[in-house]
C-alpha cells in the first residue's frame, strides 16, 4: 500500500533530515499494522491505512530499519490510533538504536493535553498504579484489577476547569500501553471522548481528547531538539464550546 491509497490523509512533516523525522500524526489513524497471532502481519488485503504506509512512501530507506521492520519500519515509539500529535521516526538504524536507547532510559521528555471528566480537585499529582492487563476486560488496567503488571509513573498538572470536564497537562515518565487513558481512569478521571476507558460518552465530541503536544529528546551527535504542536481544529471547537 502507499499513500495514494488513501489521499485524504494529511500529515504535517516538522522536521526531517537525513537521519530522523518528526511528524504530527492526525487522529484516527494506526500507526503500523495490527499483529495477527496467526501469521507475521495482519493480510495486507484486509489492512487499513496506516502511518508506515506513508512513511515508506516518503522514506523507503526505512523498510529495514527497526526491531521489527517487517510490521513497523522506523517507528521508536507509538500513539493510539485516535490520540494525535508529535512522533520522532528514525530513518537508519544507529539512529533507530540511539533513540530507543533515550527511551528506555526516560531521558525523552514527552507532554500530552488531555480533557478528562470532572473536576480534578488537586493542581498537579502523580498516579503510581502498575498497569497490566485486565481481569475482566480486554484492555489495559491498573491497580488490583490488572494482571501481569509493570511498574508506571504518570505525573499530571490541571491547565483548567470546565463544569463537568478538567483541562490537564499528563507527563508520562513510562511507556505502558494505554499508559495515560488507564491512568487517567483508574483515579474516576477518564479521559472524555474515550470509548474503551469512560462509561458515558462525550457528545459532540468523536475521539478521545489526548494530544501529544510537546516533544524533546536528543539525537545522535549530541543535538537536542524540542517540538510543539498546537491542539487539532476539532479538539479546540470542543473545548471552546465548553463552559467555564
Amino acid at each position: 500500500m502507499n499513500i495514494s491509497a488513501d489521499p485524504s490523509v494529511k500529515f504535517d512533516v516538522v522536521y526531517e533530515d537525513e537521519s530522523l523525522a518528526v511528524i504530527d500524526k492526525p487522529a484516527g489513524l494506526l500507526v503500523h499494522p495490527i499483529k495477527n497471532p496467526k501469521s507475521k502481519i495482519q493480510n495486507p488485503k484486509l489492512a487499513e491505512f496506516t502511518l508506515v504506509d506513508w512513511l515508506i512512501n516518503r522514506y523507503p530507506e526505512i523498510k529495514k530499519v527497526g526491531d521489527e521492520p517487517e510490521l513497523r519500519p522506523g517507528i521508536v515509539h507509538r500513539l493510539d490510533k485516535d490520540t494525535s500529535g508529535l512522533m520522532v521516526i528514525a530513518r537508519n538504524q544507529e539512529t533507530f538504536e540511539f533513540l530507543k536507547a533515550q527511551f528506555k532510559e526516560k531521558k525523552v521528555e514527552k507532554r500530552y493535553l488531555a480533557l478528562v471528566w470532572g473536576r480534578v480537585a488537586k493542581d498537579e499529582g502523580q498516579i503510581t498504579l502498575p498497569i497490566g492487563r485486565s481481569r475482566k476486560f480486554g484492555r489495559q488496567a491498573a491497580g488490583l484489577k490488572a494482571k501481569n503488571t509493570r511498574p508506571a509513573l504518570t505525573e499530571f498538572k490541571v491547565r483548567e476547569r470546565f463544569g463537568d470536564f478538567t483541562l490537564l497537562e499528563v507527563y508520562p515518565k513510562t511507556g505502558r500501553t494505554h499508559q495515560i487513558r488507564a491512568h487517567l481512569a483508574s483515579i474516576g478521571h477518564p479521559i472524555a471522548g474515550d470509548r474503551l476507558y469512560a462509561k458515558k460518552a462525550a457528545a459532540g465530541l468523536g475521539r478521545q481528547f489526548l494530544h501529544a503536544y510537546f516533544l524533546k529528546f536528543t539525537a545522535p551527535g549530541g543535538k537536542v531538539f524540542q517540538f510543539q504542536s498546537e491542539l487539532p481544529d476539532d479538539l479546540k471547537e470542543y473545548l471552546a464550546g465548553l463552559a467555564p
